[in-house]
C-alpha cells in the first residue's frame, strides 16, 4: 500500500499536468497507485487531498464549484491552485 508521501506526490503531479482550469478525480490517483485494489485507497487519497487543501496547494470542486472537502457529499474533483503550481515549479528547478 502506498504511503501518504507517494499519494501526495501523485496528486500534485496529476493536477499540475492538467493545469489551473482542469481537474482530476481522486479515483485516478487511487487507480494509478492501487491497481485492482484502488477502492481501498480512496479514504487515504481524500485525506491527503484535505492536507493539500489546508496547505493551499489544491482546491476541491463538485460540479465546477469549489466546495469544502470536509462537508461535501458525493463525487469530488481536485484542481491545482496558483500556490500549488508555484510549489511544483520550484521542485522542478
Amino acid at each position: 500500500m502506498p504511503d501518504r508521501a507517494l499519494i501526495r506526490k501523485t496528486i500534485l503531479e496529476k493536477v499540475q499536468q492538467r493545469g489551473l482550469d482542469k481537474t482530476i478525480c481522486p479515483s485516478e490517483v487511487a487507480r494509478m497507485l492501487g491497481g485492482e485494489e484502488w477502492r481501498s485507497l480512496m479514504d487515504d487519497v481524500r485525506s491527503v487531498g484535505l492536507d493539500l487543501v489546508k496547505q493551499g496547494h489544491i482546491e476541491v470542486t463538485q460540479q465546477g464549484n469549489v466546495v469544502d472537502i470536509q462537508t461535501v457529499k458525493g463525487p469530488i474533483r481536485f484542481r491545482i491552485t496558483q500556490k500549488g503550481l508555484k510549489l511544483f515549479n520550484k521542485r522542478e528547478q
